[in-house]
């Protein structure tokens, strides 16, 4: 455990590896520890695994403004001048694939490619955004009440993860286990803070976007192989990869599949991080 203090809160950060710069972003409910049994997989890259702030072992403010997804923003480009790293890829899956997505979008100039994983651009409608708002504080409030077990359990029983069940028993005992290690103040103000209704949609902003983007869905998700479909046809550099038999989380359902999906994408733009003159995106 590596704890650095970034714009007066503390991040876990674990960092492994030689290689160009790799960033890692779990999901809500996730740490830096989703990564740990794939960055064997990852090796050529020094990886560097963030818990986000109010998950794992960083620290948990009682501001949920401190969560907005531009204070995260700020946090993981100071980290990366902190690591002295002038560009890096960055993964991330759901939750941690919007904070990847704000960050191309904020500082597209710190990034060489971006690989988003069940990862959504923002919710467009008004009223789903507003409604959104009210039931991530209801649940925010509900987490507080009854503590960090009493939620786990509702939240593994979500329609989302339906197809995990399918996943060894000792699989899904160390994923209950590392949602259990959370604090219930950081989860509850993480939702308050930097749920999907708290930030304006960015579909519209896609084009933007210069760096190579890999996009990563598990067909047995629908809603989030519609919203890669979605990116894909904004996006100008990108390619999309429909992991079959797997659901929300690719890289716990199927993850020879996910290794194979992000690594020959990673390893066919280093030249990118390497500071070599990349293919241009048409």
């Amino acid at each position: 455990m590596t704890l650095l203090s970034v714009n007066g809160a503390r991040l876990n950060v674990e960092v492994q590896g030689e290689g160009p710069a790799l960033i890692l972003l779990h999901g809500f409910t996730g740490s830096s520890a989703t990564w740990t049994p794939h960055l064997a997989a990852l090796a050529g890259f020094t990886t560097v695994a963030v818990d986000l702030l109010g998950h794992g072992n960083s620290d948990a403010p009682s501001t949920p403004d401190r969560y907005r997804m531009e204070r995260c923003v700020d946090d993981l480009t100071s980290l990366l001048d902190h690591l002295e790293i002038e560009r890096a890829a960055v993964l991330g899956y759901s939750m941690g694939g919007r904070v990847a997505l704000q960050l191309a979008l904020g500082a597209p100039d710190r990034l060489w490619a971006l690989v988003l994983e069940s990862a959504s651009p923002g919710i467009d409608a008004v009223t789903e955004r507003e409604d959104r708002v009210r039931s991530d504080a209801a649940l925010a409030g509900e987490i507080e009440r009854n503590g960090i077990g009493a939620f786990v359990d509702r939240w593994q029983a979500l329609p989302l993860w339906a197809s995990q069940d399918r996943l060894p028993a000792a699989v899904r005992d160390q994923l209950r286990r590392q949602r259990l290690r959370n604090s219930p103040v950081g989860l509850a103000n993480s939702l308050r803070g930097a749920g999907a209704g708290q930030e304006a949609p960015v579909l519209g902003r896609l084009g933007e976007l210069r760096m190579p983007t890999l996009l990563i869905a598990g067909a047995l998700d629908q809603k989030y192989v519609a919203l890669a479909r979605k990116m894909s046809d904004a996006l100008p550099c990108v390619r999309t990869q429909i992991v079959q038999d797997a659901g929300h989380a690719t890289h716990l359902e199927q993850p020879e599949a996910f290794h194979r999906a992000v690594g020959e994408f990673l390893r066919e733009h280093i030249d990118v991080g390497e500071g070599k003159e990349a293919t241009p995106c048409q």
